[in-house]
């Protein structure tokens, strides 16, 4: 593994041994292939002798996530399960508060050792922090996320993707390689693998399950590679083209599965690359937005602590929408309005269609969509908090840094520039629906969405 690729947070007394196992703590990786996290638990864990443990803690709180989200997890965390058993590495199934139940887990066992997954999201920082309160052992966090772990990469908030791509770019034929294993761990665990209810676990979770599943969205590392190969072999060829049209049907598919770490963003760039020729136009319109906007993503929530309030925005931003706050707005609407689509926009209430029935909306309207949250709200901070809190309810891939950076774009300019200046937005980008009727056919989307609808009635 890259030294870069791991960030040791607290050195403890003791070394891993026969009577001090490895404990490798997932929190965004949800797979055992291509995880550099596990795999570096796993090589301390041989090179002493000592057993491994990977434990997982559900925080039912978690940022808005309801049971959309939760069964999804729930469901690939149990493949998780099924392959680490294989490789005699049992998974232990937690649940309280990260940190302190992680902290006091590996105590209980006496580990020498925990390695877990970098994320740069505040609550993830509060975790750590409450790991390293009461653990006394060595602590790791490792960057499986990441082509370029993030750290790598810059050591500041990148302005805009055109100061972060040629940094990407030096750095990706470094980075960009297979991770080895897992392997068979020997010695195995000293006590019979812990069984795990998970239909008792998922009935008992008290999170919100007024919204529900999306069974065509089949979690686990399996289902996440029948995706890849379906994109590479259907859709990739066309991809640039096509990639803004939402009734081209070319997107990746991947999202969700890249947000719970279900498959590595290393896998799928390799696998693009292998299959496409050099210089193709397809992969790289693809790599632009599977490596640059996705570290850049993680670039800001790591670097700017208010990624997620308006206070994130530069101050070119903050300052254009303070001149226009006081602008009247030509409609102004509740949560409850935005949450079923009641708007007197019938395109904005299609992609709120999209998010609310299937879990997902295409990236081209997921600008659109935020945007006209600003545009009919009463203010900025309105806004953010409504983007979010649809953002984070009803899409699969919620609750990441991708979603909250992709609506600091759209709603306060961040790694974009100045534009015209106008009502509301200042000189913030602007968006209407003629210039989405000059990308797609508008009336096609949403009579689609239309039809979802109905048909989930």
């Amino acid at each position: 593994m890259h030294p870069q690729r791991g960030l040791c947070l607290q050195q403890g007394p003791s070394q891993p041994g026969p009577d001090s196992p490895v404990v490798y703590w997932l929190h965004r990786e949800h797979r055992a292939l291509d995880n550099w996290g596990l795999y570096a638990a796993q090589q301390a864990a041989l090179g002493s002798g000592a057993p491994l443990a990977v434990v997982y803690c559900l925080a039912p709180a978690y940022l808005g996530a309801i049971w959309r989200q939760f069964s999804f997890l729930l469901k690939g965390l149990e493949h998780v399960a099924q392959d680490l058993a294989k490789l005699r590495i049992p998974l232990f199934l937690l649940q309280g508060e990260p940190g302190r139940t992680v902290a006091d887990f590996a105590g209980s066992l006496a580990a020498a050792r925990v390695y877990t997954d970098f994320d740069p999201l505040r609550i993830k920082g509060q975790w750590l922090n409450d790991l390293l309160a009461t653990y006394q052992g060595s602590v790791f966090d490792v960057d499986s996320r990441n082509i370029v772990p993030c750290r790598a990469a810059s050591n500041k908030h990148e302005y805009a993707a055109r100061t972060l791509r040629p940094k990407l770019r030096k750095l990706v034929p470094e980075f960009l390689a297979p991770c080895p294993g897992p392997l068979v761990h020997e010695p195995g665990w000293p006590l019979p693998a812990p069984e795990i209810d998970w239909s008792g676990i998922a009935a008992s979770l008290d999170v919100d399950r007024s919204v529900g599943e999306i069974p065509e969205i089949i979690p686990g590392e399996e289902a996440a590679q029948a995706v890849l190969d379906t994109f590479l072999s259907q859709r990739l060829p066309v991809y640039a083209d096509k990639r803004n049209d939402p009734n081209s049907g070319v997107q990746s598919q991947l999202s969700p599965y890249l947000h719970f770490g279900m498959i590595a963003s290393s896998r799928v760039a390799l696998a693009v690359l292998d299959r496409a020729p050099s210089g193709d136009v397809n992969a790289e319109s693809f790599l632009e937005e599977l490596i640059v906007r996705r570290e850049l993503a993680d670039n800001y929530c790591l670097h700017n602590p208010d990624y997620d309030s308006v206070e994130g925005f530069p101050d070119w931003a903050k300052k254009t929408l303070d001149k226009h706050r006081a602008d009247p707005r030509p409609y102004c609407y509740s949560r409850e309005q935005w949450e079923a689509a009641r708007t007197h926009d019938p395109l904005w209430n299609a992609a709120q269609t999209e998010m609310r029935e299937t879990g997902r909306m295409h990236g081209y309207m997921r600008m659109y969509w935020a945007k006209k949250i600003l545009e009919w709200s009463e203010s900025p901070e309105q806004a953010m908090a409504t983007a979010i809190h649809l953002n984070d309810r009803y899409l699969l891939d919620g609750r990441d840094s991708n979603g909250y950076t992709g609506i600091a774009w759209s709603l306060g300019g961040v790694h974009d520039r100045p534009w015209k200046e106008r009502p509301i937005f200042g000189t913030v980008r602007y968006m209407n629906e003629s210039g989405c009727r000059r990308k797609f056919n508008v009336q096609a989307y949403i009579d689609r969405m239309l039809t979802l609808t109905q048909g989930h009635k």
